[in-house]
């Protein structure tokens, strides 16, 4: 970190582009060496966010399948030259809280074997709700040092209250955070929308916050908070000129052939090896390609 930004090696602020999967315990076909091949070189991809949900099947139902498909996962962006995002996606219940010894466990195994990399970035919380800032500023301040004992400069990522809103979608603002700081360093503060349904609100308080708290967009999409219904590619638009302007990185949801609109593949893509070129995307796939593809600045001097 350096201030409110990602930086390179070179001290320089960065802006990292790329997908999220879907949930890996549904989804694993989608996440395979011909689809991260097409992601890496095709799309242009920065990052990959690995989407492991706590419950709903996830890594409490089977803790040592999903902690070693992480780690695969892990590999597979690294050799492609991606960022690995580790998505603790905790969702229900809302309280981080309810999971900590859950994390305990998971984080101190995945910081201790990918410590040594340079592309590992580490996200405690997916979409805090129901719960008040308070009480996720104070899990972060468990989990943190827990990362750090293992890996000291890997960096944090932390999920903001209201589903990753910043608190607006539970009637707060992004003064709850700015007002209350986590007591870390090298963390960032996630913030997620759905142009569809989060429009001047939810982007004002995102512009208000973007020069005073670190921020990255770990999650969104061009249609509704669903993850369905039609794209507002002008929304969109929007919100990723700004992430531009201010070198705020983002994954987009999601990187799988779900019906929904907002997965990129057609139905039934995954079963096979056809991912590159923009036969095998949905509309919003072929959108938030596109948007990838363009040249990285990634400054060295």
């Amino acid at each position: 970190m350096c201030g409110v930004q990602l930086c390179n090696k070179y001290g320089k602020p960065i802006q990292l582009r790329g997908m999220s999967t879907h949930g890996i315990q549904w989804y694993a076909s989608c996440v395979k060496p011909a689809s991260l091949d097409a992601l890496a070189t095709d799309w242009g991809a920065d990052i990959l966010r690995i989407a492991m949900y706590v419950q709903e099947g996830g890594y409490e139902s089977d803790p040592r399948k999903y902690t070693d498909l992480v780690h695969g996962y892990i590999e597979e962006a690294t050799k492609r030259g991606m960022y690995a995002l580790v998505d603790w996606h905790q969702l229900t219940p809302g309280d981080p809280n309810a999971n900590t010894a859950l994390a305990r466990t998971f984080f101190t195994e995945v910081a201790s074997r990918h410590k040594d990399k340079t592309n590992i970035i580490y996200d405690i919380a997916n979409e805090p709700n129901g719960v008040s800032w308070a009480r996720i500023k104070s899990y972060a301040e468990t989990m943190i040092p827990v990362i750090r004992a293992q890996d000291p400069d890997g960096v944090v990522f932390v999920g903001t209250h209201g589903w990753g809103s910043f608190g607006i979608s539970d009637g707060r603002t992004e003064a709850d955070i700015i007002n209350n700081p986590i007591n870390a360093t090298n963390f960032m503060y996630t913030f997620h929308f759905y142009a569809a349904s989060h429009g001047d609100e939810y982007f004002n308080s995102l512009a208000r916050a973007a020069d005073r708290i670190p921020i990255f967009i770990t999650e969104f999409g061009t249609q509704t908070a669903s993850g369905d219904g039609t794209n507002n590619f002008t929304q969109s638009q929007k919100y990723l000129d700004f992430l531009a302007q201010k070198k705020i990185g983002w994954t987009n949801w999601n990187f799988s052939d779900d019906f929904r609109s907002g997965a990129v593949f057609k139905t039934g893509t995954c079963a096979g090896n056809a991912f590159t070129g923009t036969g095998p995307l949905k509309p919003a796939g072929v959108w938030i390609r596109d948007r990838m593809r363009t040249a990285d600045n990634f400054p060295t001097s």
